[in-house]
């Protein structure tokens, strides 16, 4: 698919004819991210679109350490990807940085968005907790770069970053699987560190305007998000109105795991 900017990697589950749903990822993570099974899941009631960002999976790379976009331009491919594949209109499904993105689609593209989840994200603002110690202790000692070209040890340092933010409910083989798929595919998975150079420089903050949401809205949220303490989703609940707050006990700065998967996809579906 391409849009004026670039041109994207995405997969879909389900019919066409059915409503659509674009799940957006986190900074650094493909289309992987999201599981086919829950894809699989979503799709017996949805068109589900899932796709890779700028520097994932099979989408288009830039040199590691010099990214050719901003963040303004990762809220436009998802945009453009709304376009191109949804018929203009899509429930719009974000994850950590993607829950960003949907926010900024909802405020500054409230055409495109039919309704809105947002997982383990927040609305930015004074008042809010920092991050939790373990976090924290994360950023300040982060895990040694691997050799990027041996995949078992790409594999491995993928496992042991996402480790300190997983909360509770860490299914570390299921983690694993996750990240040999995305070795697997990606064209260049360094260049994923790329995001982390432009999560900060997305344009306008959608946080104050919130308010002017008009769609269902559901906030997931896990009990254990070390990066954005539980507070965060209350907040970000509270800003939307009529939104409805989902906690997931033991839940941590992740996308949904699989053992609370009976318990997200009905919420998903409900909107």
């Amino acid at each position: 698919m391409a849009n004026r900017m670039t041109t994207l990697c995405f997969e879909t589950f389900g019919s066409p004819a059915a409503p659509p749903i674009l799940l957006i990822s986190g900074a650094a993570a493909s289309m992987d991210y999201w599981e086919p099974e829950f894809c699989e899941r979503l799709a017996a009631e949805r068109y589900v679109i899932r796709f890779d960002h700028r520097d994932t999976g099979r989408s288009p790379t830039d040199p590691p350490g010099k990214p050719g976009y901003t963040g303004d331009d990762l809220v436009s491919d998802a945009v453009g990807l709304i376009d191109a594949v949804a018929g203009g209109r899509a429930h719009v499904v974000g994850v950590s940085m993607g829950g960003g993105i949907a926010q900024s689609i909802a405020v500054f593209h409230p055409d495109r968005v039919a309704a809105l989840t947002l997982i383990a994200t927040s609305p930015g603002g004074d008042g809010l907790p920092p991050p939790a110690d373990r976090a924290r202790t994360a950023f300040d000692n982060p895990e040694p770069e691997p050799d990027w070209t041996d995949p078992d040890a790409v594999v491995d340092y993928l496992v042991e970053i996402e480790r300190p933010f997983a909360g509770r409910i860490f299914d570390e083989e299921a983690t694993r699987e996750v990240a040999r798929r995305v070795v697997a595919r990606a064209t260049n998975v360094q260049s994923s560190g790329n995001h982390w150079l432009v999560v900060g420089d997305a344009g306008e903050d959608p946080g104050p305007r919130l308010g002017e949401v008009r769609v269902p809205t559901l906030v997931i949220h896990g009990t254990d998000d070390p990066l954005f303490p539980p507070a965060h989703g209350e907040a970000l609940a509270r800003a939307i109105p009529g939104a409805r707050l989902l906690m997931l006990d033991g839940m941590g700065h992740q996308t949904p795991p699989r053992s609370t998967w009976d318990v997200v996809v009905p919420a998903i579906l409900d909107l």
